[in-house]
């Protein structure tokens, strides 16, 4: 008992902390842990925050400022010890390529909107935590999210195409910009291509021999060297140049009526897909494995840094799972490790701008490439084609409207063929025979493996679904069914209603009915094991267990048959 008391403890101090909960019973032993995972996150951070921002079509410091927001707010505010908060390559091309056709890219317009975006996307998480909506991050079905990673992987890979191949970036949609790259690859700048395919290379052979070797900076040291040593400036190597870095000053931004309302469906597929990633990754590295993970906590947290990107003049923030994973496997032990790599970016950001100057644009590529072929799942997607081809399609259908489709068109595509896939699966639910197991009490819904027995006037269904306006017609239809094809007269008709776990208004009106139809056939009719609260509250409030009477109520269905087949 005393056990169990001491280990509870933690968990509720841990709780008590309105800040920076990571630190709750931090102790000292800790701190050379979390350091040394802070310098390890660095790392990885530094060539991966300036990748992404260029991904975006801004300049590198913004990358570090919206790591600075978001991992600041993360550390203050949300609840997960490991999770790293800032610049994410899954979310930037949606809304570069949704802020694109309002303003044009680099331009000041493209950073105000950029920073709008961010505080509406951060006012809308830190609402999705407070009211509790962690539901929302579940709306994304399995094979929908990896077709959206992997139509995200494709845009990535053509927008990096151009830095690594030497050539001016195309205009136009994803697949004329492909091709017009196609006609232009004889043009293509080899130093380039051997730039960003080795840093490919680098990235991709650290990963595989330790996640915590910082391959991307390794591969960005080693491409600035090459750059220096053999003068590739002058063969057409392009660099980062000079980073002009300001103190970034609190700021709000200003955007007409208009913007914001574009701005709002932007805002609103941003947010839903930050949740969704949020929550993977708080779940995924779990503070206390004994402890559910508190996800509306964390939207919170993620939500505050991207209001105070926006702040700053940064862009929108997510949660990032390889860089939390980083944090995990290197020891770190609470947010004292993503801290420590804020200062030594802050850090950079005053003094070390200069060590940045001789890094190819290419390098930066082949950082991109490396995450954009990192977030394909192939061996979920191969294992869905073998157990579910209706759910490949799914990940065929919604990479290919990313792909298609301007992309923030093609997420809401995803957004929405999850739902419908979700529908369509409640709607598939359909009335089940059940009969009696031989020389049991037990009913088992009908199987040609499984013997069976039934009992003459007696007809026993289930619903394996909540019962909802989705289902209720073809439930009573089912039903009719099942009364007109019997053989013999149907004196008991008993629902089986494990599975029923809601019933709303127009399942009720259609459960009355039948129960009405019922008795005016003189079938009396009785419900089994309807075990949902929100059901049993349901039939309650909607008038059918006064309809029923509560001598028709039972536990099981061999109770309900017993207790009725004889009677009138």
């Amino acid at each position: 008992m005393a056990d169990s008391s001491k280990s509870s403890q933690p968990a509720t101090a841990n709780k008590a902390w309105p800040v920076f909960r990571s630190l709750a019973n931090y102790r000292f032993g800790f701190l050379s842990r979390d350091l040394f995972a802070g310098l390890t996150l660095a790392a990885i951070v530094i060539p991966e925050q300036m990748a992404t921002a260029r991904l975006g079509g801004f300049a590198p410091q913004i990358g570090f400022f919206a790591f600075v927001a978001g991992s600041l707010a993360f550390a203050a505010f949300g609840s997960n010890r490991f999770l790293s908060s800032g610049a994410d390559s899954t979310i930037t091309p949606i809304f570069a390529g949704g802020l694109a056709a309002l303003a044009a890219t680099g331009s000041p317009d493209y950073a105000t909107l950029a920073a709008a975006l961010a505080l509406m996307v951060g006012l809308m998480l830190a609402a999705a935590g407070i009211f509790r909506l962690g539901w929302i991050a579940d709306l994304l079905s399995i094979p929908v999210t990896i077709g959206f990673l992997a139509g995200i992987s494709a845009h990535i890979l053509i927008s990096q195409l151009p830095g690594i191949l030497g050539l001016p970036g195309p205009e136009g949609p994803v697949l004329q910009r492909l091709a017009t790259l196609a006609e232009h690859l004889g043009e293509a700048n080899g130093f380039t291509i051997v730039i960003g395919l080795g840093v490919l290379a680098i990235v991709a052979l650290s990963e595989k021999i330790d996640a915590r070797i910082p391959g991307a900076l390794i591969g960005l040291l080693l491409a600035s060297a090459a750059v220096v040593l053999l003068h590739l400036e002058n063969r057409g190597v392009s660099v980062l140049g000079s980073i002009s870095v300001e103190k970034p000053a609190l700021a709000i931004p200003v955007v007409s009526v208009g913007q914001l309302t574009s701005l709002l469906s932007l805002g609103l597929i941003i947010s839903v897909v930050v949740m969704v990633q949020t929550a993977a990754t708080t779940r995924s590295f779990p503070t206390d494995p004994n402890e559910p993970p508190d996800v509306n906590r964390d939207f919170f947290g993620v939500g505050i840094g991207s209001i105070c990107a926006g702040l700053i003049g940064a862009f929108p923030v997510n949660a990032s799972p390889p860089r939390t994973a980083v944090v995990s496997e290197t020891g770190g032990r609470s947010q004292i490790a993503g801290l420590a790599a804020v200062a030594i970016v802050i850090a950079l950001l005053a003094f070390g701008t200069a060590l940045l100057h001789r890094i190819p644009n290419a390098a930066l590529g082949g950082v991109l490439l490396f995450v954009a072929l990192r977030i394909i799942r192939v061996g979920q997607i191969v294992a869905i084609f073998r157990q579910s081809l209706g759910e490949f399609l799914l990940i065929l259908v919604t990479a290919a409207g990313i792909i298609v489709l301007p992309i923030e068109q093609g997420v809401g595509l995803g957004i929405a063929l999850s739902l419908l896939h979700g529908i369509w699966t409640t709607t598939r639910a359909r009335v089940q025979r059940f009969e009696r197991v031989p020389d049991t009490s037990i009913w088992w819904p009908v199987s040609p493996k499984l013997p069976g027995e039934q009992v003459p006037g007696v007809i026993v269904v289930g619903l394996q679904a909540p019962l909802s306006f989705l289902n209720a017609y073809d439930f009573r239809r089912d039903i009719l069914a099942a009364l007109k094809s019997s053989p013999q007269k149907v004196r008991l008709l008993v629902l089986e209603a494990t599975g029923i776990v809601e019933i709303d208004f127009t399942a009720a009106q259609v459960l009355t009915e039948i129960i009405g139809q019922c008795h005016d056939d003189g079938i009396d009719f009785a419900v089994a094991r309807l075990e949902s609260s929100r059901a049993q509250d349901a039939i309650v409030r909607f008038g059918i267990t006064a309809l029923l009477g509560l001598d028709r109520q039972f536990r099981s269905v061999e109770e309900a048959v017993r207790a009725r087949a004889g009677k009138p």
